[in-house]
């Protein structure tokens, strides 16, 4: 028993994921992200989240939710933002650059080419018809991350000041043309003034 045991072959610890390989994969979720987010900022938000939350791990729900808030909060596209920072997150300046490069450089690229494409044959309708088709999809979309998002409010906030919340700015945003990120920087503040008197 004693050499069988001798014989065996010592355990050996799993090598550290190499560096590039965080690269290669940072490469392929937005290099994705930037083709497949058809319609600007505001499609590219389920398919990052499909990316960073569900297939790659890099961050947990309630991450991506309050990254997503800041990120509306300041300044810029949303996508570029959101690769920036989660680039940073995953490999440091190299995958925050990786990230930016990949999800704009391939759309930049190719709408050099297909508008004069598209200028050419803008009045065929397969062309027309192609474009419109896409919109109920990214609708759909857009719509299942937001459902996502109400179901995350009511648990951690309650339902009741949840719904509140979300009714107060659907009225501010919509009625009384509020931009969001002024929205969202008044609630910050109201979330953190309590918590610093209550520090103080």
């Amino acid at each position: 028993m004693v050499k069988a045991l001798a014989k065996e072959k010592p355990y050996i610890s799993p090598s550290p994921r190499p560096v590039w390989k965080s690269y290669v994969d940072i490469s392929v979720a937005f290099f994705r992200v930037g083709i497949l987010g058809f319609g600007g900022g505001p499609s590219a938000i389920p398919l990052v989240y499909q990316e960073t939350v569900k297939k790659y791990k890099w961050m947990s729900e309630e991450e991506f939710s309050d990254t997503l808030a800041i990120a509306n909060a300041m300044p810029g596209p949303i996508a570029t933002k959101l690769a920036g920072y989660i680039g940073y997150r995953v490999s440091g300046v190299i995958g925050a650059l990786v990230a930016l490069f990949v999800s704009v450089a391939p759309t930049a690229f190719l709408m050099i080419f297909l508008l004069q494409l598209l200028q050419a044959y803008k009045n065929v309708p397969w062309v027309q018809h192609m474009s419109a088709s896409v919109v109920p999809v990214v609708a759909v979309m857009l719509a299942t991350l937001t459902w996502d998002f109400v179901k995350k409010s009511g648990d951690t906030l309650g339902w009741r000041k949840a719904l509140i919340v979300l009714l107060g700015s659907l009225l501010l945003i919509e009625l009384m043309n509020i931009h969001p990120a002024i929205i969202i920087l008044l609630l910050l503040i109201l979330v953190f003034l309590p918590f610093k008197k209550g520090r103080g």
